[in-house]
C-alpha cells in the first residue's frame, strides 16, 4: 500500500478516537461499536497505524498547510532574514497553551507541538488494544511487530513534546477518566522520560519487521529516525551539561542504528542531490528510504514547490552567513581557498566556487521575491524557474504539486552517525574517528553525480575532507573541536530549508546564533550589481530604501540617480534584530489557563523552568 493511500484512506480508527473537548487533559471513552469490531486482526491494526504517517512523516504536509514543512514552516533559524524586525522569542508565558485535538498545532519558534497528548494517547490506545483484544487472533510475530509500531510513535511523541518543553508528564497507558491523579500529574523529569523512548525504540529496533510493504514503516526506517531522536537527546544532554551517562547511552544507540542501515547497503548516493526533491516519483530513488506520495487525481497536493518557483515570496530568506559557511570545491574555507574567484559572493560566482548543492539549492540570478535577493529553488526543478514571468503548469504553482517528498533520505543517517561518532570520540573516550568514517559519510554525499546542467554551468564536486587536513576556519567557534565543526558544517549545507537547523541550535546550546546583531552578515545577502542584475528594482519607490554595502563597509543608498553606484552587498530593507532573549527560550512556557486547570483540581502543573 502506498504512502498517498495510508496517510488520508485510512483515518476511521483514528476519527473515531478524537476528541473535542477542550479539556487539554479530558479524554472521551472508546465507543463499544470500536472495541467490538474494529480491533478484530493485522488489517484492522494495520489501518489504525497509516492514522499517524501525516503527522510523523509529514513530508510536504497538503495543500497550503506548514506544519513540519521545508521552507514554509522552518522559518525561524540564523539561515534566514526578513525585511525589518526578525521575528521574536517568545517573551511571556502564554494565556493558553494546549490542545487536545489530533490536528498538528505545532509551533513553528520551537519546532514542535504545542501542550498536547492527544498523540501519546492514540499510541496507548493502539497498545492497550493489542494487548488486550487483537493478540489471540495473531501470531507472535505479528503481536512484537505491532507492539513495536505502537511503541515507535508514542516515542516519536514524547522525543517532539521533550524537544519543545523539557519536562513533560509521562503516560504509558490509557487513563481513565476518573483518575485523575494520574491524569493530572505534574511533569515528569526529561531524563526520566527520554529513557522511556529509548526503551520504546530498542523494543521498535528488536521486533519491527524488515519488510512490512512497499514504502512502509519497517525496522530501517524506524532506525533511521532513531539515529535522528538519540543524537539530538544525546547531544543536547551533553551540551546542556544534563546527563554525561545518558547522553553518553543515546549517542551509541545513534550509532547503532545508523549502522543497521548504512550496513543493510540498501540506499546509496547514486542520484543527484535535486533528484530528491523534485521528482514526481521518488520509487526506486537510491537515497531514500521513505517518502511521501503526491497525487493530483487523488486531491493530494502541496505547495512546497511553488513557494521555491522564483515568483512566490517566503518572507525569510538565505543570508550572507549562510553563504559564507559553504565549503569552496577545494574542500576548504572561502578565507583560504584557492579555488579562482572563491572570495567573491557574486551569485554567478558562487555556484561555481561552492560546494554543488549549493547551485542545487539557489537560483543564479538575483531575484525580487526573496528579501536578500538569494532564492532557494531547492524544492523547484530546473524547468519551474522557466515559467517567471509566466503562468505556471500545476506542478509548480498554486497548491497543485505533485513532486513527492522525501521523509528520510540516507545522508541525513550518515550524518547523523558520523556526529554521534565524533562527539562520543571527543568527550567519551569512544573509538576515534578514522578517514573510513568520512570516506563512509561526508565524502560519500559529496560524491554524489552532477547534473548535466549544473554541469555545464561550472559545478564540480567538492574536494573529500581528510582528517589530516581539516579546514582552517576562521570563524570556527572556540569551543568546538573543528572536526566537529566541519560535520555541523556539512549538516548546515546538506539540510538548507529543511527541519534541523533551529533544531541543532539547540542542542548545541548555540541559540545565541539568532542574536543577529553578533555578526552584521546577518543583515546582507550575496554581492549583487544591482542595476545590471536586477535593473527594474530601482523604482521611485525604491528611493531612500534600497541600499547596498560596499566591500570596505560603506553604505550606499539610492537617490534616484545612482543607479550605478549600486553594486555591493545587498542589504535587507530595514533588517533589524529580533528582541533579546535568554536561554529560557531554550524551552516553551506552558500556559497560564494549564497551571489554573491544574490549580482548580487540586494539584500542580509545574512552570518551565526560567519561567
Amino acid at each position: 500500500m502506498k504512502f498517498l493511500k495510508y496517510t488520508f484512506g485510512l483515518l476511521v480508527a483514528s476519527a473515531a478516537l478524537s476528541s473535542c473537548k477542550k479539556d487539554v487533559l479530558d479524554r472521551p471513552p472508546l465507543t463499544k461499536v470500536v472495541d467490538t469490531e474494529f480491533w478484530r486482526d493485522e488489517t484492522d491494526l494495520r489501518a489504525f497505524g497509516y492514522g499517524f504517517y501525516s503527522n510523523y512523516f509529514t513530508g510536504y504536509n497538503t495543500g497550503f498547510s506548514v506544519d513540519y514543512t521545508p521552507v514554509r514552516g522552518y522559518t525561524f533559524s540564523d539561515d534566514l532574514t526578513g525585511k525589518n524586525a526578525q521575528a521574536n522569542f517568545e517573551t511571556d508565558i502564554p494565556s493558553s497553551r494546549g490542545s487536545s485535538s489530533e490536528s498538528a498545532a505545532w509551533m513553528s519558534q520551537y519546532a514542535g507541538p504545542t501542550w498536547n497528548f492527544s498523540w501519546v494517547r492514540k499510541a496507548n490506545i493502539f497498545l492497550n488494544r493489542i494487548e488486550t483484544v487483537t493478540k489471540p487472533n495473531i501470531s507472535t510475530e505479528a503481536y512484537n511487530h505491532w507492539t513495536a509500531v505502537a511503541r515507535f510513535f508514542r516515542a516519536f511523541e514524547y522525543y517532539r513534546l521533550v524537544s519543545v518543553f523539557g519536562d513533560v508528564p509521562y503516560f504509558d497507558n490509557v487513563i481513565a477518566d476518573t483518575d485523575l491523579a494520574t491524569l493530572y500529574k505534574d511533569r515528569d523529569k526529561r531524563t526520566f522520560v527520554m529513557d522511556k523512548v529509548y526503551d520504546d525504540l530498542k523494543y521498535a529496533m528488536a521486533n519491527m519487521r524488515e519488510n512490512d510493504g512497499a514504502n512502509i514503516l519497517n525496522r530501517y526506517v524506524a532506525a533511521a529516525f532513531v539515529s535522528r531522536i538519540m543524537l539530538y537527546e544525546g547531544t543536547y544532554e551533553h551540551y546542556h551539561n544534563i546527563d554525561a551517562s545518558r547522553a553518553k547511552k543515546y549517542l551509541e544507540f545513534a550509532t547503532e542504528a545508523s549502522e543497521y542501515v548504512m550496513n543493510s547497503n540498501k540506499w546509496n548516493f547514486t542520484k543527484d542531490f535535486k533528484s530528491i526533491f523534485t521528482s514526481d516519483n521518488l520509487s526506486g530513488h537510491t537515497e531514500v528510504l521513505m517518502y511521501r506520495i503526491y497525487d493530483a487525481a487523488q486531491n493530494v497536493t502541496h505547495a512546497i514547490g511553488s513557494y521555491s518557483n522564483g515568483t512566490e515570496t517566503v518572507g525569510v530568506d538565505p543570508n550572507l552567513v549562510l553563504v559564507k559557511s559553504f565549503i569552496a570545491t577545494d574542500g576548504k574555507v572561502w578565507q583560504n581557498s584557492s579555488v579562482a574567484n572563491a572570495g567573491s559572493f557574486a551569485i554567478s560566482d558562487l555556484i561555481k566556487t561552492r560546494d554543488p548543492r549549493f547551485e542545487a539549492t539557489f537560483y543564479d540570478k538575483p531575484l525580487v521575491a526573496s528579501a536578500t535577493t538569494l532564492y532557494g529553488y531547492k524544492f523547484a526543478s530546473r524547468e519551474a524557474l522557466t515559467f517567471i514571468g509566466k503562468a505556471y503548469p500545476p506542478a509548480w504553482g498554486s497548491n497543485t504539486n505533485t513532486s513527492d517528498a522525501p521523509v528520510m533520505r540516507l545522508a541525513e543517517v550518515v550524518l547523523n552517525w558520523i556526529e554521534a561518532k565524533a562527539v562520543l570520540a571527543q568527550y567519551f573516550g569512544g573509538a576515534a574517528i578514522s578517514q573510513s568514517d568520512l570516506d563512509k559519510s561526508i565524502n560519500a554525499i559529496r560524491n554524489r553525480p552532477l547534473e548535466a546542467a549544473a554541469i555545464a554551468k561550472g559545478v564540480v564536486k567538492t574536494a573529500p575532507i581528510t582528517l589530516a587536513s581539516l579546514p582552517n576556519d576562521p570563524t570556527r567557534d572556540v569551543d568546538v573541536p573543528a572536526l566537529i565543526w566541519e560535520i555541523r558544517r556539512e549538516r548546515r549545507m546538506e539540510f538548507v530549508f529543511e527541519y534541523s537547523r533551529l533544531l541543532d541550535l539547540k542542542r548545541w546550546k548555540k541559540l545565541s546564533n539568532m542574536n543577529f546583531s553578533s555578526n552584521q552578515d546577518y543583515f546582507l545577502g550575496p554581492w549583487v550589481n544591482i542595476p545590471v542584475e536586477m535593473p527594474t528594482y530601482l523604482t521611485s519607490t525604491m528611493v531612500n530604501r534600497a541600499r547596498v554595502k560596499k566591500a570596505d563597509g560603506t553604505v550606499v543608498t539610492y537617490n534616484g540617480s545612482n543607479a550605478a553606484a549600486m553594486v555591493g552587498y545587498f542589504m535587507v530593507e530595514n533588517a533589524t534584530n529580533r528582541n533579546a532573549f535568554s536561554d529560557r527560550s531554550y524551552l516553551a512556557p506552558v500556559g497560564q489557563s494549564q497551571i489554573i486547570q491544574y490549580q482548580d483540581r487540586g494539584y500542580k502543573l509545574t512552570q518551565t523552568t526560567g519561567w
